[in-house]
């Protein structure tokens, strides 16, 4: 069961990447997703825009190191669901890596210094990236643990975490990109 739920969320994961619906990442899809995020830092927010750029830099040499890519370049869904299990969440990638896209983002968005996101402001920032607002209404909801209205830096943490790492299917973390028991995992 634990690997069942992990492959489902790294598939959806797979697919919001997947920007060509090709069914194989490439470089080209990181450094697009790479936009994707660092367009929602302000444009004069460099430091936080070129951090999310190297974190997906980074985050590809890993999949590519791991020995996902194939002689083309390209990964295929089970091969990235693979460095993703056994690369990409080894402790000191998954910091490096995705811990820093959530660091970047939050700082970005944190535009009064508050060290939280508002529900607007978490629902816009899932919306630039492609996530349906009643997916990510929902999502803060299970977030915002403590009820205050907002989530802070430990709590998005926390959250991101349980995404990339928890196999239990009520973590709230786990609905972060929609319904882990949802996706069709295909190989």
């Amino acid at each position: 069961m634990a690997h069942d739920i992990t492959d489902r969320k790294f598939s959806i994961l797979f697919d919001w990447f997947d920007h060509t619906g090709d069914g194989r990442l490439t470089r080209a899809d990181f450094d697009q997703m790479a936009q994707v995020f660092a367009a929602v830092a302000p444009e004069d927010d460099q430091e936080n825009r070129t951090a999310l750029r190297e974190a997906f830099t980074g985050w590809w040499d890993v999949l590519r190191d791991a020995g996902a890519a194939d002689p083309e370049e390209r990964v295929s869904r089970q091969a990235f669901i693979d460095a993703m299990r056994t690369a990409v969440t080894r402790p000191e990638n998954f910091e490096r890596l995705i811990m820093n896209i959530v660091n970047a983002l939050m700082r970005a968005l944190d535009t009064d210094g508050s060290g939280t996101l508002s529900a607007d402001e978490y629902v816009r920032m899932y919306d630039a990236l492609g996530i349906s607002p009643e997916t990510s209404a929902s999502a803060f909801r299970r977030l915002d643990r403590n009820g205050s209205g907002s989530i802070d830096h430990d709590e998005f943490r926390a959250a991101i975490g349980e995404f990339y790492l928890s196999a239990d299917p009520d973590a709230p973390g786990n609905w972060l990109l929609g319904s882990p028991l949802s996706a069709d995992v295909t190989g």
